[in-house]
């Protein structure tokens, strides 16, 4: 097949759009909530066929899902977690789950506003950030493969669904995307307790890229060498620092007060 071809740029926007989760309950969840679109069901030969696979695989059946057998290490390939997987996993083809590079590549009209994370590595962060840019409305999250949290069993329950919902955009280092968004005539904001500007007068005129940093860390270097502005969220009582899914919160409402 052809790379440039219209098949193959389809299929491998499907591909790019797969989530695979792992895990009895978060797969059984995903099974039983019929507004999840469902591509493909993994399961270990070796699993006790208990109830709680089989309604798995009656719920695949029911919904046509395609039900895959593996041995244990084929298995693991798939989830990318044997020591969590309980022999199962399940690919979901979420609409608003891609690639940094593909959203590039159609930039919308209007200015959007999306989240970078640098070095989130704690889940329960990672899906309180999810949640708080969803329901702020932010236009998409992008996650690196290194340095952050990725997309497991605890961020999905820590997002409370949302993480189905909200555009999850992957590469596979931050800075050198960041740099391509600047590129496309995005400014890229990094989020400092010492800038001099504040986020609340930031106009909306421009697609903004929000970076936020490790909670003890902050920024790494590589990522602050591409902030082309950094802003700060003014606090009083000595407060020194939010947490940054608050921290998501506030960007993402401010446009709404």
């Amino acid at each position: 097949m052809v790379e440039d071809s219209p098949e193959y740029l389809q299929k491998r926007a499907f591909y790019d759009s797969l989530l695979t989760i792992y895990g009895r309950k978060p797969v059984l969840e995903a099974l039983e909530d019929l507004s999840l679109p469902v591509h493909k069901l993994h399961l270990a030969r070796s699993n006790r066929r208990d109830h709680l696979i089989a309604r798995m695989e009656q719920l695949a059946t029911e919904r046509q899902v395609e039900i895959a057998h593996w041995d244990r290490k084929g298995l693991s390939r798939i989830s990318k977690n044997a020591r969590q997987d309980q022999g199962v996993a399940l690919d979901l083809a979420l609409p608003h789950y891609g690639t940094a590079e593909a959203f590039l590549q159609q930039l919308p009209e209007k200015p959007c506003e999306l989240l970078a994370l640098d070095g989130i590595t704690n889940p329960q962060n990672l899906g309180m950030i999810i949640r708080s840019a969803c329901a702020g409305g932010m236009d998409g999250i992008i996650l690196p493969k290194k340095g952050c949290a990725q997309m497991d069993p605890l961020v999905i329950k820590a997002s409370t669904g949302t993480a189905f919902k909200m555009r999850l955009l992957r590469c596979e280092k931050l800075a050198p995307i960041l740099a391509k968004f600047r590129e496309q005539g995005a400014r890229i904001c990094g989020l400092s307790s010492h800038a001099r500007d504040t986020l609340a007068g930031l106009d909306g005129r421009q697609p903004t890229v929000f970076v936020l940093g490790n909670e003890t860390r902050g920024v790494s270097d590589d990522v602050a060498g591409q902030c082309t502005q950094l802003l700060r969220i003014p606090m009083q009582n000595g407060v020194e620092s939010l947490n940054v899914a608050v921290t998501a919160a506030l960007i993402g409402f401010r446009r709404q007060t």
